[in-house]
């Protein structure tokens, strides 16, 4: 199945796609989303709407090829420590082995995150037998730095369960921190040489505003909610991620890729759908951001489809931020 992908237009429409996660290997742009099932469930807080089974790989030579759907890359029947809702997955290289990180919820209805593994970037991806070991909750992203030492970010609050977590064991009845208490950041931990155990204890990545404060639980414009994405950029780097309950993509900078992150500004205004998810990659000379709406569904939160438009960065290294919907705003002046 092949589409000539568009900006700002859904990258496929034989199905629906979300959480897109895009890599360049081997000189071609693949993508990694979460597939969303045409079903006609109800929504809720838990995300029991968003039921994906199964991952496709999409891929494209540049952005004037035809977009190709490489078929199912994993299914859940696949996945011996998982009951169900395959989200947000990433991809990462390294050992000249592609390797598949992703959330379900274990027997036991707790997210986890599992790895696979492939000899090619299109898949198919062999899972191992069981979760990493002291991984919890979702959106797991996946950055190999300069020096080949790769890094797992992940975290996700609601039915990712971060808040359930604050003690260091799940908890099921938690609650998040007080409005005026520091927000709950995303979790970043080393992984092993071989990509399949961390080397270290998840640890929670703080980030803060100008002055160096960290960000509190009832800032929702800057907050950290879910989707973590890290690449960089002029030897920084960028942590990007959801705000969530305002449906904006944000960002923050570092020096150091376990943080602390300070707080920069939106990336992306508020798409049709509650969630918002994203990626960041270089293609030759340009940048570009890979995210999600639910526009082809006609606003169903849970059939969405990715899309892509190009990212442009300001001269002091910041990003400019970008309308999902540039026709529409064009059309209204």
């Amino acid at each position: 199945m092949t589409h000539l992908p568009k900006p700002n237009e859904p990258l496929v429409t034989h199905i629906y796609t979300a959480d897109p996660s895009a890599h360049v290997y081997e000189g071609k742009i693949y993508i990694y989303p979460s597939h969303d099932l045409d079903h006609d469930g109800p929504d809720n807080d838990n995300g029991d709407q968003y039921a994906m089974e199964d991952y496709h790989i999409l891929s494209l030579d540049n952005f004037e090829s035809p977009v190709v759907d490489h078929g199912q890359a994993l299914h859940l029947d696949q996945i011996p420590w998982a009951s169900k809702q395959l989200w947000a997955p990433d991809a990462a290289y390294k050992n000249n082995t592609y390797y598949l990180f992703f959330p379900a919820r274990d027997h036991d209805g707790i997210f986890r995150i599992g790895v696979a593994t492939s000899a090619s970037p299109a898949g198919p991806f062999d899972p191992q037998p069981d979760y990493i070991a002291g991984s919890y909750s979702i959106d797991p992203a996946v950055l190999v730095d300069d020096d080949n030492q790769a890094y797992i970010y992940f975290g996700g609050l609601w039915g990712g369960q971060l808040e359930k977590w604050q003690t260091g064991t799940f908890v099921a009845d938690a609650e998040g921190p007080a409005l005026d208490a520091p927000a709950i950041g995303p979790r970043v931990a080393l992984l092993s040489e071989d990509m399949l155990s961390f080397q270290e204890q998840p640890a929670e990545i703080s980030i803060v505003d100008e002055e160096g404060n960290p960000i509190l639980a009832g800032d929702e414009q800057r907050r950290y909610f879910e989707g973590p994405w890290v690449h960089k950029y002029n030897n920084y780097y960028y942590l990007s991620y959801s705000t969530g309950t305002q449906h904006t993509l944000v960002y923050a900078v570092s020096r150091n890729p376990q943080g602390p992150f300070s707080f920069k500004g939106e990336i992306l205004s508020p798409v049709i759908g509650w969630t918002t998810h994203h990626s960041i990659v270089q293609f030759g000379d340009k940048w570009y951001l890979f995210y999600h709406d639910s526009s082809l569904s006609g606003g169903v939160n849970h059939k969405r489809s990715v899309k892509y438009t190009e990212l442009k960065y300001n001269e002091d290294g910041t990003i400019q931020k970008i309308d999902p919907y540039p026709a529409s705003a064009e059309s209204a002046e």
